[in-house]
């Protein structure tokens, strides 16, 4: 579907095995937590023993093998948290690809079909083949001269036209990668961050008033890891509704008369909402799973960076099409200029190109 999806597929590979690369650092941490585990572990059992000594009650055994537990999953952190985690939520990820590969292979098909379609257009081949353009030409003899300057001018304009089209559904689909793997590098910095200190974590729940942190920790590391089959689902989406509008195009294309101008401009309009959107993934994947903490300041600080990037990419698009617009204007006018003047002493078939079918040849 995108021109540079290769090499973005590429760096997102590399974040993967970056996260890979980075999980046995976990290990040097756990011989610290152990000791800040253990630590809290003798106090915990000391003051509840002590407590129900004092109480004259029967000492109740099953909440004092928390500390225990908790030193298991510490020792065993990457095999038995992060294995199990990542197991559960691999065949999320994975299902939520499939639907995006599944979605983007139907936009290419599509598109080739409509670029089929485009070249075969009746009256329109010369303007998109160069075969057809050359043997327009070459039928036209030196009387003619006004209408060759005004089909070579009519060309060279739409191709400019496209040229700058391209231009700009280029740029917003590299800026749309860019933030997508700006999403993919955030989510592999948090995960990174909360596997390597995760054995802490576990650690200070073990003391009173830090029990929290254990099922917040959790919480966020699932939370951020949701971030990608979001991103997925909503490049889906996307690509769903690239998908009809080639639909609508394929259809319209049938007649000869049809331009398909504005459903590119619908398609960059597309790209933008899909920016703004991409900066929302947090939001939604904690839609899924509740994560408490500070990740409300996070999430709406990327939010605000999303819709400023936006803001910014639209503003600098706009400009740099409205001076291209103009300057095509100034050299559609210096050409169109050019062709009067040549076809002010040719006869009555060769004359002005006003009120002629320019891909036929045909008069008025």
């Amino acid at each position: 579907m995108l021109p540079m999806a290769i090499n973005f597929d590429n760096l997102h590979q590399i974040l993967r095995n970056l996260y890979a690369e980075m999980m046995p650092l976990c290990g040097d941490m756990i011989g610290v937590a152990k000791g800040v585990a253990g630590l809290g572990a003798l106090l915990y059992v000391a003051y509840r023993v002590w407590k129900s000594l004092a109480s004259a009650e029967p000492i109740d055994v099953f909440p004092l093998l928390r500390p225990f537990a908790i030193g298991l999953a510490i020792m065993f952190f990457p095999t038995v948290v992060l294995g199990t985690i990542n197991a559960v939520m691999s065949p999320v990820v994975q299902g939520t690809h499939g639907i995006l590969e599944g979605q983007a292979e139907n936009v290419e098909s599509l598109m080739q079909q409509r670029d089929d379609l485009e070249r075969v257009r009746e009256g329109k081949e010369w303007l998109v083949d160069d075969e057809v353009y050359d043997q327009q030409l070459s039928e036209l003899g030196i009387m003619q001269f006004g209408q060759n300057i005004a089909m070579r001018w009519e060309r060279a304009m739409y191709d400019l036209k496209m040229w700058v089209r391209e231009l700009i559904q280029d740029f917003f689909e590299l800026l749309f990668n860019a933030v997508a793997l700006t999403i993919d590098t955030l989510r592999t910095f948090f995960l990174v961050v909360l596997a390597i200190l995760g054995p802490l974590s576990f650690a200070l729940s073990v003391y009173d008033g830090f029990q929290s942190t254990l099922t917040n920790w959790i919480s966020r590391y699932i939370s951020v890891y949701l971030w990608l089959p979001v991103a997925d689902i909503f490049s889906a989406i996307l690509s769903k509704i690239r998908a009809l509008m080639l639909q609508q195009d394929i259809a319209l294309l049938q007649d000869p008369s049809y331009s398909p101008d504005g459903a590119n401009g619908m398609y960059i309009i597309f790209l933008i909402i899909g920016i703004i959107g991409y900066f929302s993934i947090p939001t939604v994947s904690e839609w899924i799973i509740q994560a408490g903490g500070g990740g409300g300041s996070a999430t709406g600080g990327v939010n605000r960076a999303g819709v400023i990037t936006a803001g910014l990419a639209g503003a600098a698009v706009g400009n740099a099409a409205g001076k291209a617009g103009k300057g095509i204007v100034a050299v559609g006018r210096g050409i169109r200029n050019i062709a009067r003047r040549g076809s002010g002493g040719d006869d009555g078939g060769g004359g002005s190109p006003n009120g002629q079918n320019l891909a036929t040849g045909g008069g008025s």
